[in-house]
């Protein structure tokens, strides 16, 4: 047992020795440009060879040459040279990240101002939402649309890839949605109208999956078109209901078609939609249980127990949460009205 503790502290300390080494020899520069990677470098050796030549005594060894002050001279320049083209570029770089950084916080900024800050209230329902960037900027997207007819649309969209790239195709999306959700918004024909946007605009490898949900706030009727997304989970009437992928994700093929499907909100169900960050970062074997058992509490704070599976150890993507939850009595509110 002791010796099994010793060898796990020292694979642990080599581990942590071959960390240091490959960040000291090659990670730290490995995101500069080229150009300024291959100067950085050759300052890095500069200092090494002043170094070696201190101990050598001599810049050409075996031969001892020069003698005397005027090696010390020659080290002294190799090492100041060295020194002062690795720190230029390594000011640049700094500076360089410094203004990236900036951008950074920006777009964090603009892409808050486009996700919904404040959700009205649907009378009959309790909507609430959760939103964690996994970077400075994130490529979901969801949003809430009053329709007419006591109707509400709810998109919620999942790009690609991650940091600004996905955050400019999520704003994209944002303003297709947008643009194209009117008085009588058809979901297949926006799912397909946005899909050749995407096809025509976008790189070939960038896509997104997304799912845009019709609620007829009455009826509790949804009508729901999903491109590749996550399904949806209706909750409730001692039943549980996916609402699976109606069509290909959007942006891989311009001549893509996509259905839709219905469902029914009964009273005191649940809807949740959220993006594959939010089940990839659930610890466990079962996750999806997790989830259903999270839906299933009566304490009225199912968004909290939903917030509570996800786990940093995991959390490796954006995660998204909108829940949508009918009142029990929403039958009695619709025959008094």
């Amino acid at each position: 047992m002791q010796f099994h503790d010793i060898k796990t502290k020292l694979s642990r300390a080599l581990g942590t020795f071959r960390g240091m080494f490959q960040y000291s020899v090659g990670s730290w520069t490995r995101e500069m440009p080229r150009y300024k990677r291959v100067i950085t470098w050759v300052g890095y050796l500069l200092q090494g060879y002043a170094i070696w030549c201190l101990i050598a005594r001599s810049l050409v060894w075996p031969i001892i040459w020069p003698h005397g002050i005027l090696l010390y001279v020659f080290v002294w320049l190799f090492y100041v040279i060295g020194w002062w083209l690795m720190n230029a570029m390594l000011s640049s770089e700094f500076v360089r990240k410094t203004q990236l950084e900036a951008d950074q916080i920006a777009a964090r900024q603009i892409q808050q101002t486009l996700q919904p800050e404040k959700l009205d209230e649907l009378p009959g329902y309790k909507l609430e939402t959760f939103y964690k960037p996994f970077r400075e900027v994130g490529g979901d997207y969801f949003d809430v649309i009053e329709l007419s007819g006591k109707r509400t649309l709810f998109a919620v969209a999942d790009v690609s890839g991650k940091g600004m790239p996905a955050a400019l195709l999520a704003a994209n999306i944002q303003a297709l949605v947008r643009s194209i959700a009117n008085l009588e918004v058809n979901l297949q024909a926006m799912a397909r109208q946005i899909n050749r946007h995407l096809c025509r605009y976008t790189p070939s490898d960038r896509f997104a999956t997304a799912v845009f949900i019709v609620l007829n706030r009455e009826t509790g009727e949804l009508t729901c078109v999903n491109a590749g997304h996550n399904a949806p989970i209706v909750f409730g009437s001692g039943s549980t209901r996916a609402l699976e992928p109606t069509g290909l994700p959007l942006g891989l093929f311009p001549d893509a078609e996509y259905e839709s499907r219905k469902a029914i909100l009964s009273p005191g169900g649940v809807l949740l939609v959220f993006t594959d960050g939010f089940t990839d970062s659930i610890s466990g074997e079962n996750p999806e249980e997790r989830v259903l058992d999270a839906l299933a509490d009566p304490s009225g704070t199912t968004m909290l127990h939903l917030k509570s599976l996800v786990d940093p150890h995991f959390n490796e993507d954006d995660v998204t949460l909108l829940l949508v939850k009918r009142d029990a009595d929403a039958d009695s509110h619709s025959k008094l009205g």
